[in-house]
C-alpha cells in the first residue's frame, strides 16, 4: 500500500472518538478508500471484518433490515466473515456503504452499542437514491479522501526528501537557479501526466510506460461516466464531465452549462441539481465566483457561476484527449519536455486547483469590470488567510504581465495580504507579488 496522509487522520479519529462515532471516508471511485481502511484495520486492531456491499451475499445485506438483536447480528457477521471480534479491539468496515443505505442508518444503533469501531467507505454518498428513506446518523464523522497529492506521489516513487526540501526553498523565498527548477518542473510534470490515482501510479512504477498508464486512466474515466449514466440516464452528467477541458480552454467567466447541454433542452432549475450531483461524485473540484471578495468568501458565493476542474490532473490530461488514441497525440511528450502549447496552459490551472483542494482550501475566483477601460478582469483563485485575501494568477507562459492581479489590488488593496503568480519558472518577486513554480502551490496555504 502507498503511504497516504489520510492514515494519520483516521488514527486521530480512533484516538479521539474512542468508539463515540463512526468514520465515513468519502471520495471518488478508485482513490484508495478501501485500501487505506483495510490497511488501518490490519495495523491498528486485533481483528476486523470487511463487509464489501458490492459483493456481500444477500444474507448479510438482509441482516440490516432488523437491528433489534445485536447479539445475533454480530454472531452472523463473525460467521460469514470467519473472524473473531473482540470488544473495543475490533473494527467493522462497511465498504461501498452507499450500496446498502440501511447499513449506514444502522450506524446509530451500532455506535450506541459500543462494542466495536466502525469505518464506512463510499462514493456518491449524497446522491439522492443513496440516502432516500434513511435517517443519516449524527454519530458519523466524515473525512474526504482525494487523489494522491504531489508529496504522496513522491513517496510512492521512494522520494522522501524532495518535498521537505521544497518547503525550505519556499521559506527562504530566494531564487535557486534555472537548472534545478527545470529538473523540479520535469518531476512535477510527470506527476501531472500520471496523476494521483493509485492504480495509475502503480502501473507507472511497474512499467514506466505512460501509454499503459493512459489506458488505466481511460478505464477510470469510463467507470466514472458509467456511474454518471446510472445517476442520470439521459447522459447529461457524462457530457458535462467531458466538457470540462473545453470549457476551461474557452477562458470564459465560468462553466457554461447551458451551452453544454443545449441539445438536451434542460430547464434552468435543473442545472443546479446536476451540478450538485457532479460535485457529490467527488470526481471534480468546483471553484465558485465570489461576487464580493470579502474575507468570508462563502457568504458571497454565486451558486450560478462556477468553474469545474477534474479532481485529478492526470485524469484531466487523459480526458482532454479521450477521443484520440494514445499514439495520435503528443501531449505526454510535449508536457514532459516543457513544450506545451500556450493554449494548453489550463492544465496548470487544474493542477493548482487540485493542489489547493488537497490543502483544504475552498476554491473561489473573481471577475470584475473596469468601466473606464471597458475591460473585464479575472483572478484565477482567491482564498482567505490571516483575516485577509490572497489572489492568485496562474501563468504557463508570460508571467511578467499580470494586469488582472494589479487591477484587483488597486480596487481591494486594503483586503489583500499576499499576491501570487503561479508559473513554471524559478522563485522571483515582482514588487510585492511572489512568483512561484507550480510545484510550490501547496505551501501558500500554510
Amino acid at each position: 500500500m502507498f503511504k497516504r496522509k489520510i492514515y494519520d487522520k483516521i488514527k486521530r479519529w480512533k484516538n479521539e472518538s474512542n468508539g463515540a462515532t463512526a468514520l465515513l471516508i468519502e471520495g471518488a471511485r478508485r482513490v484508495g478508500k478501501s485500501t487505506v481502511a483495510e490497511e488501518f484495520a490490519k495495523n491498528e486492531y486485533a481483528s476486523y471484518a470487511l463487509i464489501d456491499f458490492s459483493t456481500a451475499p444477500r444474507e448479510v445485506v438482509n441482516l440490516f433490515d432488523d437491528m433489534s438483536d445485536l447479539n445475533h447480528f454480530f454472531t452472523m457477521i463473525q460467521f460469514y466473515y470467519r473472524v473473531s471480534l473482540e470488544r473495543r479491539k475490533s473494527l467493522i468496515i462497511f465498504d461501498e456503504v452507499q450500496l446498502c443505505p440501511k447499513a449506514r442508518q444502522a450506524i446509530k444503533t451500532l455506535v450506541k452499542d459500543g462494542r466495536y469501531d466502525y469505518i464506512e467507505t463510499g462514493s456518491l454518498i449524497s446522491i439522492k437514491k443513496n440516502v432516500a428513506g434513511i435517517l443519516i446518523p449524527s454519530e458519523e464523522r466524515k473525512i474526504q479522501m482525494n487523489p494522491m497529492d504531489y508529496e504522496e506521489f513522491l513517496w510512492a516513487l521512494g522520494d522522501f526528501s524532495t518535498y521537505s526540501n521544497l518547503k525550505l526553498l519556499f521559506d527562504e523565498g530566494k531564487p535557486f537557479g534555472d537548472v534545478l527548477n527545470r529538473q523540479l518542473m520535469r518531476n512535477f510534470r510527470l506527476y501531472m501526466l500520471v496523476g494521483g490515482m493509485p492504480q495509475a501510479v502503480q502501473t507507472y512504477l511497474e512499467t514506466n510506460n505512460l501509454e499503459k498508464v493512459d489506458t488505466v486512466k481511460r478505464d477510470i474515466i469510463n467507470l466514472y461516466e458509467d456511474d454518471f449514466r446510472k445517476i442520470d440516464p439521459t447522459g447529461r452528467l457524462a457530457v458535462m464531465f467531458e466538457a470540462i477541458p473545453s470549457q476551461l480552454n474557452k477562458n470564459s467567466k465560468g462553466f457554461l452549462v447551458k451551452s453544454v447541454l443545449d441539445s438536451y433542452k434542460t430547464k434552468e432549475e435543473t442545472f443546479l441539481s446536476l451540478i450538485a450531483e457532479l460535485k457529490d461524485s467527488k470526481t471534480v473540484n468546483l471553484a465558485y465566483h465570489a461576487n464580493n471578495p470579502e474575507i468570508d468568501l462563502s457568504a458571497y458565493k454565486d451558486l450560478n457561476r462556477y468553474k469545474i476542474y477534474v479532481a485529478d490532473t492526470g485524469l484531466f490530461v487523459t480526458l482532454q484527449f479521450k477521443n484520440k488514441d494514445f499514439t495520435e497525440n503528443l501531449i505526454y511528450e510535449k508536457l514532459l519536455n516543457d513544450k506545451l502549447p500556450a493554449n494548453l496552459g489550463y492544465l496548470y490551472e487544474n493542477a493548482v486547483a487540485q493542489a489547493l483542494t488537497s490543502q483544504g482550501v475552498d476554491l473561489f475566483y473573481h471577475t470584475f469590470e473596469n468601466k473606464v477601460q471597458k475591460r473585464n478582469f479575472e483572478v484565477d483563485f482567491i482564498f482567505a488567510k490571516k483575516g485577509k485575501l490572497c489572489p492568485i494568477e496562474v501563468k504557463s507562459s508570460d508571467y511578467r504581465k499580470h494586469v488582472s492581479l494589479d487591477e484587483f489590488y488597486q480596487k481591494y488593496s486594503d483586503r489583500v495580504l499576499n499576491r501570487y503568480i503561479i508559473h513554471t519558472k524559478d522563485i522571483s518577486h515582482d514588487r510585492d507579488i511572489l512568483c512561484l513554480p507550480v510545484y510550490m502551490t501547496p505551501f501558500i496555504a500554510y
